[in-house]
């Protein structure tokens, strides 16, 4: 059990900006009062989750929602307030130039654009002190015969090559990949396989990034998660649920289950660690829920999820597994899943020095009182800002 409470304790989750942000569907954004108006704002809501999880001590910019115009000025408000600047993120499908694609366009002209701003996010990788810049294309083809399928993969591997070659030292590209939307014939990453050819072919430093709610209904992410842990090419992960697409939703909501069976894996090849180099990062939007709360909320459910799969008894799986007790294997999984961790989880933060219970601690401190009084006026934060 001292071997669980100090790997809980050691525990890192990212959390992002844009999630302070108004957000909604696509039929509407639904706005909220005390939302962050500029990035220092995000950041002091993301610490405020840090301050009563113990966990999350970094939080993700995304470019150009998160523009400043001094990004060591960000950095070093953010250590004032007990965090770091974690993942950059690019934008590269909001312009109307991306209509066909960004560094697949058939155009050089816009590649060169995208490319630009890829060089860019690591620009500011080294102005914040970031180790990650994370890549999410929605390029893809909606019609049979609109582009090449090839030729579009020859422009995406020149555009990663270019980045990968600008990375400085301790720094690192993780590509998404996502099944659909918003092109609907192919998209030019949309599985784990051919981000992992792009990252095989490009080097140590490019690793997969897994978004929890990029996949087909049915999808074994945790084999996905196996797979590319064996290959040593598993950068991190995107944390939210769906139940239809990609929704979106809070990690934990819709499967649980699928969560324990995801943090099993990280455990059994003992990926939990920081220095494992796994970023486990929160990717979610809060559309009808408060939004400091709702994350934190989904800090705690990925503790959770954590904590069962730190239970699992190895030995007993192993010799189960060995002697090819299906039965037995499957029950051990279900005695650590089905155990009721927040005890242990209550009794830690108290010796980490904090609240047992964080979303209590967060509502009675006035924080979401404050800020819904001083931040009048100006533009919320949202999609596109």
């Amino acid at each position: 059990m001292t071997d669980v409470r100090a790997a809980l304790r050691d525990q890192r989750i990212e959390t992002a900006s844009w999630a302070f942000g108004n957000s909604g569907t696509r039929f509407k954004v639904f706005a909220q009062e005390g939302v962050p108006r500029d990035p220092y704002e995000k950041i002091a809501d993301a610490a405020t989750v840090h301050r009563f999880t113990g966990v999350a001590p970094t939080v993700a910019l995304h470019i150009p929602w998160d523009r400043v115009d001094d990004y060591a000025d960000l950095a070093a408000y953010a250590k004032e307030r007990g965090v770091a600047l974690g993942a950059i993120n690019s934008n590269v499908f909001q312009d109307d130039d991306y209509k066909l694609g960004s560094v697949c366009h058939p155009d050089p002209v816009v590649r060169a654009k995208a490319l630009a701003h890829l060089l860019e996010c690591v620009d500011i990788m080294d102005a914040t002190g970031s180790r990650d810049l994370k890549l999410w294309f929605s390029d893809g083809t909606n019609y049979p015969g609109q582009d090449s399928i090839r030729a579009r993969q020859d422009r995406l591997f020149a555009a990663l090559s270019s980045v990968y070659e600008r990375l400085g030292s301790g720094q690192r590209m993780l590509l998404e990949y996502k099944l659909f939307e918003p092109a609907f014939y192919t998209t030019d990453v949309p599985d784990w396989g051919t981000a992992y050819a792009h990252c095989l072919a490009l080097g140590s430093r490019a690793q997969v990034v897994i978004d929890t709610g990029h996949h087909a209904p049915g999808t074994n992410i945790e084999f996905i998660v196996a797979v590319l842990l064996r290959a040593g090419k598993l950068g991190g992960f995107d944390f939210n649920s769906r139940f239809y697409a990609d929704d979106d939703l809070m990690v934990g909501a819709a499967d649980p289950f699928q969560l324990f069976r995801i943090m099993c894996e990280i455990v059994s090849a003992d990926a939990l660690r920081p220095s494992a180099g796994v970023a486990f990062m929160l990717d979610q939007c809060h559309n009808i829920e408060p939004k400091i709360q709702a994350v934190i909320r989904s800090v705690m459910n990925v503790q959770e999820a954590t904590a069962k799969a730190l239970l699992v008894d190895a030995s007993a799986l192993a010799a189960a597994q060995g002697s090819g007790d299906v039965l037995g294997a499957n029950e051990v999984l279900m005695d650590a899943f089905h155990t009721d961790v927040r005890p242990l989880l209550r009794s830690l933060r108290e010796e980490m020095g904090l609240d047992p219970d964080p979303v209590a601690a967060y509502k009675r401190s006035g924080y979401f009182e404050t800020v819904k009084t001083a931040r009048v006026g100006g533009a919320a934060a949202g999609w596109g800002a």
